[in-house]
Order: C-alpha cells, then structure tokens, then sequence
C-alpha cells in the first residue's frame, strides 16, 4: 500500500475497509472532539458500523463517486480526509476532514486536503472543490481559508446536528484559481 508524507513523522494513506478496528479506535479516542461538529462520530460507534462506513467508502471510491484517506502520526490514525461527493461528469467535488484533538494544529489537514485538491485539479481534470462546514466549526473554516478557497454562501440553519439547527458554510475553489493549475 502506499502513503504520502504530510511531516517527518506524519503520513497520508488510503483507509480501507480492513482498518475497521482501528479506525473505531480512532473514532473512539476523538469521539468528543470530532463530533462536535460532525456525524461521523455518530454513526461510528462499534466495529460494524466502523466497517459499514469504510464499506461505503470503497463503493463510492469503485463507482468513481469519493475517495477516503486516513492520517497517520507516528503510526497511528489520528484524522482523515475525503472527497464527500466526487462528480466526474460535473467537474465538481467536495473534500472533507476530520482530526483527533492530539493531531490538531499541525497543518495535516491544510497539507493532506492541498493533496487532494491538487489532484483533482491536475489528475482528474476537476472544475470547482467544495467545502462545507459549520459556521461554528472555525478551524474547518479557517482551513478552507488557508486553501485559498472563497466563501461563497451561508445556508441558514440547513444541518441538523445533535438536536440543534447549525448554519453550514459553502467555500470553493476553481481550477483557474488553484496555484498549481492556474494558467494551464
């Protein structure tokens, strides 16, 4: 299998739906911090849906649809990212995150979503990426900044989280604008 190094001790890696057990501990560790902002610590609550999700995942990814990748700190899965939704035919796509608390502030996320979107951009021939977050959630949206992305709308309390109505935030970024596709 092959990873992509985000830091000297810090690597970038598919996660598949063999990784079940321990990507369950990973959601087990950062369930609190996590799920502050996201479902995905919801819905990943034993080893079986820790295998549905992965499973999910592999689907999408044979299907063209998405893509999930795992981050790695010494050996251990602290976060991931992904493409959520992934149009080929569209040109569109939106690339997500998560992190543990202990991996958080490193630039892991800034560093593995730059990847992602590149290759989107470059390998794929992908028009716009999208990044939907929380208007609470600051360090997602402080990350869609750092990538040069452009926020283009609030949707008004679209995303029921944990019993409360959350704002979700839309930010993009086009090829065009993209430093490594600019001018291509």
């Amino acid at each position: 299998m092959f990873s992509i190094d985000l830091a000297a001790d810090a690597q970038l890696f598919p996660l598949e739906i063999w990784h079940a057990e321990e990507f369950l501990a990973h959601m087990d560790r950062g369930r609190e911090f996590v799920g502050e902002h996201i479902r995905l610590a919801d819905f990943v609550t034993d080893v079986d849906s820790a295998r549905a999700f992965l499973s999910g995942y592999a689907q999408k990814t044979a299907a063209d649809g998405g893509r999930l990748y795992g981050i790695r700190v010494d050996g251990k899965l602290v976060g991931g990212v992904l493409f959520r939704i992934f149009e080929a035919d569209t040109g569109n796509c939106e690339v997500g995150c998560w992190l543990e608390p202990a991996a958080a502030g490193r630039g892991l996320v800034t560093a593995a979503c730059r990847i992602l979107i590149d290759w989107a951009f470059r390998e794929r021939g992908m028009h716009r990426v999208e990044w939907r977050a929380s208007s609470a959630n600051h360090k997602s949206l402080a990350a869609a900044e750092r990538l040069g992305m452009r926020r283009e709308a609030v949707l008004r309390e679209s995303y029921p989280h944990r019993g409360v109505r959350q704002d979700t935030e839309i930010w993009a970024v086009l090829a065009s604008e993209w430093p490594q596709t600019a001018g291509r």
